[in-house]
């Protein structure tokens, strides 16, 4: 009974009519396809190409010293215009020797690495202390220019301190420098101290 060898064609015909009936099975499967809900949950709507759960970052400068700390609960990458975006972003911004850091956090951000460009929106806050003294800057977006070591916003600012308010439209600061420039409508209320 040893007839297929002598026939590769009868061989073949049999190969591609158990492939054809493997794959008519299969397509008429009632079962649903295995979706892994956790992985699906983990991975998120947005789809991105890479994504990081707890991220924590830390830089340093040339001369070994502590230039940033950040977190955020999550941070999403996308190769489509080197892309990344991330969820509740706190940053600790360290400029020179003996001062404590500048604290920014909002609720979200998004990094664009090819300019080096970090946009916060949402409840932007900038925590500063000098001294004995806080001051604290809310904005609705700001732009961090890592490059230039500067933040910046056209977006009215509030910043509150023991001695008062100061309310203006759009500004910029110096990270190592420790300067603050208000752009336009600078107003403020000021209290004496007793």
């Amino acid at each position: 009974m040893n007839w297929l060898p002598d026939r590769p064609w009868l061989r073949t015909l049999a190969l591609a009519g158990t492939v054809v009936a493997a794959v008519f099975l299969l397509w008429q499967s009632d079962e649903p396809p295995v979706i892994d809900d956790e992985a699906a949950a983990l991975r998120g709507d947005a789809e991105p190409d890479g994504f990081v759960v707890n991220g924590k970052y830390t830089s340093f400068d040339e001369s070994g010293n502590l230039k940033i700390r950040f977190s955020s609960p999550r941070i999403e990458q996308f190769e489509e215009g080197n892309l990344a975006t991330m969820e509740s972003p706190r940053a600790e911004l360290y400029g020179g020797e003996n001062t404590l850091p500048w604290i920014v956090e909002a609720e979200n951000g998004s990094l664009l690495q090819n300019q080096n460009l970090v946009y916060l929106t949402d409840n932007v806050r900038i925590q500063r202390t000098v001294g004995e003294r806080n001051a604290t800057l809310t904005t609705s977006s700001l732009t961090l220019d890592n490059d230039r070591g500067m933040v910046y916003t056209d977006a009215p600012v509030e910043i509150r301190d023991v001695t008062g308010i100061t309310r203006a439209t759009g500004m910029k600061a110096w990270i190592d420098e420790r300067i603050l420039e208000l752009n336009s409508q600078v107003e403020g209320r000021y209290e004496t101290g007793n």
